[in-house]
């Protein structure tokens, strides 16, 4: 089963490293990472995407707990998150297929973002299944070249990752 972790880390050098080193250590495999600064710029954001069932995912995110660097984990159950990857695709586009990528484009929302002669670079943003159509769709035209980012996503809501740093931060104190 896919799972979609959001770790909110320290923006400090070698935090990655650690991040995958721990993965790694302990034979789980990222199928996706995303990694950028918040708006808070000493706090960078992870999307890591893996498989695995229940007992896996808590072992991982224990795991993650554990290093200093992370400040909070949280899953991104599909039912209550938005995620999405971006891909940018070169394909063959000279003579008549031009029109016929650029109408099956248009259908997917996708946006031409360099056009040359004989070739066009496409990009595209959704979540994999769409992504994944999409790139089926466009095969038969000749894909030169294609580059995938991994998942970002965010929970639903009102509820945000710095909620669960609070919990943290409070775990085991008595609050009057």
């Amino acid at each position: 089963m896919k799972h979609v972790l959001s770790v909110l880390v320290q923006n400090q050098p070698g935090v990655l490293v650690r991040v995958a080193s721990m993965f790694s250590r302990r034979e789980f495999n990222i199928d996706s990472l995303a990694v950028g600064v918040t708006q808070l710029p000493e706090y960078s954001r992870m999307t890591v995407v893996v498989h695995g069932d229940q007992a896996i995912v808590t072992q991982m995110i224990k795991q993650l707990e554990k290093l200093v660097e992370v400040v909070a984990v949280q899953i991104l159950p599909s039912h209550s998150s938005v995620s999405r990857g971006m891909t940018l695709l070169k394909i063959n586009a000279d003579g008549e297929k031009r029109s016929e990528i650029l109408k099956m484009a248009e259908i997917f929302r996708a946006k031409v973002v360099d056009a040359q002669k004989a070739t066009l670079i496409l990009e595209i943003t959704g979540d994999d299944e769409k992504i994944d159509a999409f790139t089926e769709l466009l095969a038969p035209y000749g894909i030169l070249e294609t580059i995938r980012t991994g998942l970002i996503g965010l929970e639903r809501g009102d509820n945000t990752i710095y909620k669960r740093c609070e919990e943290r931060d409070n775990y085991g104190e008595n609050v009057l």
